[in-house]
């Protein structure tokens, strides 16, 4: 499958989900695709915001739709981010880069993980804008304060810290399949990748293969990495908030706390002058059995009583669950799945065609429930 896919009749998301799945090797699809435990929570994130039932109204002016809006002081023209996702390189090569392009263009940001396969400085010199950096704290603080120090002399616009990974949270695909990068030469991988020619090129021809913000900087990940037992041994338990104020007087610039799931918490982080905090499950991929984020959404609203701006992640598949999450509070949502799966079918053009269904969808949705601006968006057009 050397040829690219013809993105022209893709309408939704899961049209791209099912394009990567057959472009993409079982182990990093599902890394992707799958939550961890019985993935109770990955299900209620996506039925639970399809519960949610919008009002149509008829006989009101909505032309000139504006879709833009305000995320943390940058003009965005979507109330839509990238999230930061694990392993892009490995869904196509240059993952984080080519993603990164696509949201630049559509003038949404994007957020790169710690766990990213193109480095932190790869990224920086392959596009025009700045873009956002999310850090995970390891045992290793000396490494972490490189960390932040290398995203200000990349000059990324803001800090996503990532606070609901202290310990990995089990999730059974990837112990199946021995996830590692790269993949170990095994039978059963070299047999499923002999079978995804377009991906192995991708990879290829790709900058790195293993983990770029980590190799050369930190003990172990110059080599064959098993996730799960890799980050389990760096990833620090004891990471509270009296870690946050130190990172807060390391980074000079916009903090975003990403991971909360509990008003309490909600809470707390409004408190510590942060430029927005992110709703977030983890996509499910962390405490199974949680609330799906949605319906956490007006708990977190209401404790931090408009402190600071709210981001909204874990179940976006359409411009409807953006409306649904703005409806309920959100300043702005987050996706990442959505945007991994245009990324494997696709790669750069992948990830637009993904933003652009969004989109699309967004807007279709705020004329059919008489709203013609994103900041106009209340929980009115909600069915109560």
């Amino acid at each position: 499958m050397l040829f690219k896919p013809d993105l022209s009749k893709v309408t939704s998301i899961d049209d791209l989900r099912t394009i990567a799945k057959k472009r993409v090797p079982k182990a990093f699809f599902q890394y992707v695709d799958h939550g961890s435990y019985t993935q109770s929570t990955l299900k209620a994130n996506t039925h639970d915001l399809q519960q949610i039932h919008l009002r149509q109204r008829v006989a009101v002016n909505v032309d000139n739709r504006d879709l833009s809006t305000d995320i943390i002081g940058e003009k965005a023209a979507l109330p839509l981010a990238l999230s930061p996702v694990g392993l892009s390189g490995m869904q196509h090569g240059d993952g984080e880069i080519l993603a990164c392009r696509a949201a630049q263009k559509a003038g949404i940001p994007f957020c790169l993980s710690t766990m990213s396969i193109c480095s932190i400085e790869d990224v920086a010199a392959a596009v025009e804008k700045p873009f956002w950096f999310q850090l995970y704290v390891m045992k290793d603080r000396d490494f972490i304060q490189r960390l932040i120090e290398r995203a200000i002399a990349a000059k990324c616009s803001a800090l996503v810290l990532t606070l609901d990974l202290q310990i990995l949270g089990q999730r059974h695909c990837d112990v199946k399949n021995g996830m590692t990068v790269p993949p170990k030469p095994t039978l059963a991988n070299i047999l499923d990748i002999a079978t995804k020619p377009a991906w192995a090129l991708s990879v290829l021809r790709g900058k790195r293969k293993t983990f770029g913000n980590l190799a050369g900087h930190i003990k172990g990940a110059n080599n064959v990495i098993s996730l799960s037992k890799w980050t389990a041994s760096q990833f620090d338990p004891t990471l509270n908030w009296n870690d946050v104020e130190w990172i807060r007087k390391l980074w000079p610039g916009k903090l975003i706390l990403k991971g909360i799931a509990d008003a309490e918490d909600a809470r707390i982080a409004a408190g510590l002058d942060v430029a927005a905090i992110v709703a977030s499950n983890h996509g499910g991929r962390q405490l199974d059995g949680v609330s799906s984020t949605i319906s956490l959404l007006p708990e977190i609203v209401n404790a931090v009583q408009g402190k600071t701006q709210i981001l909204f992640d874990s179940g976006i598949r359409s411009g409807q669950d953006v409306l649904r999450a703005l409806a309920l509070g959100a300043d702005a949502c987050m996706i990442g799945r959505s945007f991994a799966y245009g990324l494997g079918a696709a790669g750069e053009a992948g990830v637009s065609k993904a933003i652009d269904i969004i989109a699309k969808e967004l807007d279709t949705s705020m004329a059919l429930t008489g709203v013609s601006r994103v900041k106009d968006i209340t929980s009115d057009i909600i069915r109560k």
